[in-house]
């Protein structure tokens, strides 16, 4: 029973990026800003390179937390993530994954407990290594690229002068809406934050 409970009691967060100084300010990089602002909040080091990632082990509360920033480029995201689901013996319903959606306008949230991959590679990459889409994912709104930019290009690009301020407010939300997953579950955390954090300011 004891390992049991050690087990249920741990959960895996990953933001999905690309590496390089590059991209680190990007709309695709948008998963690691948010787990860098939980990082900050919750004062857990990511610092330790492991199965081709960035990896951070600390506690929320009683919960045994590892925050994941996989160091593969996105399309191979699923090579790492899928290795240290395995290595550190996660269930999967406590893994969740944050990544940037061009489907959800700029500052929603959409927290989901299952599904496809939005069109998102690093989420592609990762359900086929998982062999499932059966874990929580939070996707981040950074919206539709204006006329007819062509989306590749567009989430490459950084936030726009506009955007940027409201940047920490919705990363503050995601940090929130973990922290209610953690606590509650998904279906309060799903209830609590699927919406526009930029109608709560």
């Amino acid at each position: 029973m004891a390992d049991l409970i050690k087990k249920e009691n741990r959960f895996m967060f990953v933001g999905l990026g690309n590496p390089g100084r590059e991209y680190e300010a990007s709309r695709h990089n948008v998963g690691f800003l948010a787990i860098d602002a939980i990082v900050e909040a919750w004062k857990i080091r990511v610092s330790r390179y492991q199965r081709k990632a960035m990896v951070g082990k600390g506690r929320f509360k009683s919960a045994r937390i590892l925050l994941v920033k996989p160091q593969t480029f996105m399309n191979l995201s699923g090579n790492s993530v899928s290795a240290l689901v395995r290595y550190y013996k996660i269930p999967l319903n406590h893994v969740m994954v944050l990544f940037d959606d061009l489907d959800i306008p700029f500052g929603e949230l959409r927290i989901r407990k299952s599904g496809g991959s939005s069109g998102q590679k690093g989420m592609r990459s990762i359900i086929e290594k998982l062999g499932t889409q059966d874990f929580p994912r939070l996707r981040i709104g950074v919206g539709r690229p204006p006329g007819r930019r062509d989306p590749a290009d567009f989430i490459l690009d950084t936030f726009t002068p506009s955007e940027q301020p409201e940047l920490p407010f919705i990363f503050e939300h995601c940090r929130r809406a973990i922290e209610t997953f953690i606590e509650s579950g998904i279906e309060r955390a799903m209830m609590k934050f699927n919406h526009s954090v930029l109608d709560d300011e």
